[in-house]
């Protein structure tokens, strides 16, 4: 028997309990955290160690970004949903397998640190950078909340300011807006932004023979390349339909103060570049000192490290083996990480002496793509949906996959539909504090949202 499957002898009364230890809050890290405290109920001393105090529910973000729903809706508060944790707010400076210690900084520049006795590893990913000049110094990412209060903050400063530019190219320039990556985070992103901006400049005047201008960059074949392409297809017709310039198989090749160079020789004047090209593993997992494959931390399909059975690692943080795919790891998912999550807590809990013990298989379920409005695109088990009934089932499952303010965000959705969105800006973020080679996001993130 593997030894990640033996079990440890229940502690009795008054013995010092082992120490687990969670590091990263997201999909994978909530989940685990949060079995771990249903199976060991008072056997195991459980710290959670994020840079956030919630959980941040990454897949609804571009709703905030354009207004439908208010921030908070979307962060689930730790310390409500993991009673009976120790949460410690910090990002993770060090951790030393051979000591077993996890050490951190937080976000006063106090320190701490920590041993453990099993430790779940799931920081999840950070914003992918290529090597395209002027992109980390005029381009945004799109990884947490600050990202979406300020992108919504400059999206309509754009209107107000085209508003009152006596320049026809400067007006232009203002009603440009462009993002790269036709991925979940991109086509949600442009859908629903496209619908947002055009609401807002035809509140003025003055820019009724100003048109606003969203192009959607990507150098693969289609958008959402990953999905099946009748989704694919339903999510390229909503957004040619508001208006949206669908360009595959071209990207930007210089990034410039006001304006983006496309790899086609084309110039395109704009004050907006929305950086939506994918995710990367936290550059943490390097850290550890462990084997990576693609800065993925290497694992069995039992999600523990080999030759370290007192680690787990899920969510994006970990290359699961994909039994349903031979040879190739788990897809960054929120559903994967979801799951893996769940058996992280599973197995940390036999090994402790609670439950048995698994290894890790799940067959994609389906996926839903969220485009604003009645407009959506999903395929629960296999079967494609466009329009309300794709609505209502992403709506369903995302409402069905938070972990708290599910009526907040119910009601949202409903005074979404009855009333007018308001276009004001609240200047709580500024640039200069979210700039893209530092959006790093402390919840275990994921590519898109995936149903099932």
């Amino acid at each position: 028997m593997p030894a990640w499957f033996r079990r440890a002898p229940v502690p009795p009364p008054g013995a010092d309990l082992p120490r687990v230890v969670v590091v990263g809050a997201g999909f994978a890290g909530h989940t685990a955290a949060k079995g771990l405290l249903r199976s060991l109920r008072g056997r195991a001393h459980v710290t959670v160690i994020d840079q956030l105090d919630h959980f941040l529910y990454l897949p609804l973000l571009p709703e905030v970004a354009v207004g439908t729903l208010e921030p908070r809706r979307v962060a689930v508060p730790l310390s409500r949903t993991l009673k009976g944790a120790t949460i410690v707010l910090g990002e993770v400076a060090d951790i030393d397998v051979e000591k077993r210690t996890v050490a951190w900084t937080d976000p006063e520049g106090g320190t701490g640190e920590i041993p453990y006795d099993r430790l779940v590893l799931s920081v999840g990913s950070v914003n992918k950078l290529l090597p395209v000049p002027g992109v980390a110094e005029h381009a945004h990412g799109f990884r947490g909340l600050p990202e979406a209060l300020y992108l919504r903050d400059h999206l309509i400063r754009q209107i107000e300011l085209a508003a009152t530019a006596t320049d026809p190219a400067e007006r232009a320039a203002r009603c440009t807006f462009v993002t790269v990556g036709a991925g979940y985070t991109g086509t949600e992103l442009a859908a629903q932004a496209a619908t947002f901006t055009a609401d807002l400049a035809a509140r003025y005047p003055s820019l009724r023979d100003t048109p606003v201008r969203w192009l959607l960059l990507d150098l693969a074949e289609r958008v959402l390349p990953e999905l099946d392409p009748r989704l694919s297809r339903t999510a390229d017709r909503v957004l040619r339909e508001r208006g949206v310039e669908v360009r595959m198989k071209q990207s930007v090749q210089e990034a410039r103060k006001n304006a983006v160079l496309l790899t086609t020789g084309e110039e395109i004047a704009t004050h907006t570049l929305a950086w939506c090209v994918g995710v990367r593993p936290d550059p943490l997992v390097e850290m550890v000192g462990l084997k990576t494959d693609r800065g993925r931390l290497v694992v069995g399909t039992d999600l523990a490290v080999p030759g370290h059975p007192e680690i787990v690692a899920c969510g994006d943080a970990a290359a699961v083996p994909d039994v349903t795919r031979p040879g190739s790891p788990t897809a960054m998912t929120a559903q994967h990480a979801t799951r893996q999550g769940a058996l992280a807590a599973r197995n940390v809990a036999a090994a402790l002496g609670v439950g048995t013990g698994r290894t890790y298989k799940h067959h994609d379920l389906g996926f839903v793509v969220e485009l604003g409005g009645t407009d959506a695109a999903a395929n629960p088990l296999g079967l494609p949906l466009s329009g309300l009934p794709a609505t209502v089932v992403t709506r369903g499952y995302h409402l069905a996959s938070m972990p708290g303010n599910r009526i907040r965000v119910a009601a949202d959705w409903l005074l979404d539909a009855l009333l007018p969105r308001q276009g004001v800006q609240l200047g709580t973020v500024r640039g200069v504090h979210v700039p893209l080679e530092t959006a790093t996001p402390p919840a275990a993130g994921t590519s898109g949202p995936a149903a099932g």
